[in-house]
C-alpha cells in the first residue's frame, strides 16, 4: 500500500513550492541598483559587488579627500585639484533575522502571520540573488537555527528550504528580541544589511540598546507583520479561536471589551514601530493578505537620500 502524501495547508505552514514560485515574481521586479561603494564628501560608501578597486570617475577635491588619490593628470589639464575615486567592490551580505516566536502562529485571513513572515524572506532572499548578494537567516524564538549566508540560486533555495523546513518542526520556547539581538551581533558572518520580520510582540526594554548595536554594524531594515484584526477595532460579536487543538470564543460585544481587545493586539505592531522611529530605522508593516513585494524591493533597495 502506497503512502498517503501529506498536504501542505499553505494557509498555517509554509509551502516550499509556493516559496520556489516567488522567484519569477522578483525576477519581473526593477533590478537592484548598484551603488559606488566610494566615500564621496558626506555621504556613506553604498556597495558594488565584484572584487578590487577600480577607478570609477574624478571631482574637484574637497576637505578630507586622501591626498594619495589625487588625479594628477586632470589636475594639471585644468588647473583646479582632482580626487580620482574608486569602487571598493565588494560583495553584499543579506541577514533576515526571522521572528518564530508563537505570536507569529497566528492568523484570521488569509494565511498565518508565520507563513507572511516567510514570504518576505523568501522574497528578500530572490532579491538579494539577484543584486548578487549573499544571504542567509538568522531564526529566532520558537526556532533558533542560523543558515549561514550564501550566494547565487543556491543561496535563495536554501533559504527557501530552511524556512520550510524549521516552520515544520516542533517548537521550542519564546525568545525576546533583545536576546535576538544579541545573537544576531554575535552571527553576522560579514553582513552589511538586516532585515528584520516580526509581528513586534518580542519587543522587551532591552531591544533598544541592543538594535543600536547592531545599526553599528550593518544597516537594519524592518518588515513588521501583522494579522488584519490587529490593525483595527473589531465589530461587536463572537470570534472564534483555536489554539493547540483547544477551541473557544471570545465574545466581544462592549466598546470597552473591543477598545481593549483591539489595543492588545495591536501592541506588537506599535512596539515595532515605535523602536524604528526612534532609531530611525526605515520600517514598511504588512497585513497578512499583501503582497511582500513592494516592501521588499523599497528597504532593500538604495537608501532614501543618497
Amino acid at each position: 500500500m502506497s503512502a498517503v502524501p501529506h498536504v501542505v495547508d499553505a494557509r498555517v505552514n509554509v509551502a516550499l513550492p509556493e516559496l520556489l514560485a516567488l522567484r519569477s515574481r522578483v525576477m519581473r521586479a526593477p533590478p537592484p541598483p548598484v551603488v559606488s561603494r566610494a566615500p564621496r564628501s558626506g555621504q556613506r560608501p553604498g556597495r558594488l559587488h565584484g572584487r578590487g578597486m577600480d577607478y570609477a570617475e574624478s571631482r574637484v577635491y574637497q576637505a578630507g579627500d586622501d591626498v594619495r588619490r589625487m588625479d594628477w593628470r586632470l589636475t594639471a589639464r585644468s588647473g583646479v585639484a582632482h580626487t580620482k575615486l574608486f569602487q571598493e567592490e565588494r560583495e553584499g551580505r543579506l541577514l533576515v533575522l526571522l521572528d518564530t516566536n508563537a505570536s507569529m502562529r497566528f492568523g484570521t485571513r488569509t494565511r498565518f502571520k508565520s507563513v507572511q513572515a516567510a514570504r518576505v524572506a523568501a522574497m528578500a532572499a530572490w532579491y538579494a540573488m539577484r543584486g548578487g548578494d549573499r544571504v542567509g537567516v538568522l531564526a529566532f524564538g520558537g526556532q533558533r537555527h542560523l543558515l549561514r549566508p550564501q550566494g547565487g540560486p543556491r543561496g535563495a533555495l536554501a533559504v527557501c528550504g530552511a524556512l520550510a523546513t524549521w516552520d515544520a518542526m516542533s517548537p521550542g520556547s519564546d525568545e525576546s528580541l533583545s536576546a535576538a539581538l544579541q545573537r544576531a551581533g554575535r552571527l553576522m558572518h560579514g553582513a552589511s544589511r538586516v532585515l528584520l520580520v516580526s509581528d513586534g510582540f518580542a519587543v522587551d526594554d532591552a531591544a533598544h540598546g541592543r538594535m543600536l548595536g547592531l545599526v553599528g554594524k550593518a544597516e537594519v531594515r524592518i518588515v513588521t507583520v501583522a494579522d488584519p484584526l490587529e490593525m483595527a477595532e473589531p465589530p461587536p460579536g463572537r470570534y472564534p479561536f483555536s489554539h493547540q487543538g483547544v477551541h473557544y470564543d471570545i465574545a466581544l460585544h462592549g466598546e470597552r471589551q473591543r477598545v481593549e481587545f483591539a489595543r492588545a493586539l495591536g501592541d506588537g505592531r506599535h512596539r515595532l514601530a515605535a523602536l524604528a522611529s526612534q532609531l530611525g530605522l526605515r520600517h514598511r508593516m504588512l497585513d497578512t493578505s499583501a503582497d511582500p513585494l513592494d516592501a521588499v524591493v523599497d528597504l532593500l533597495g538604495p537608501s532614501r537620500g543618497r
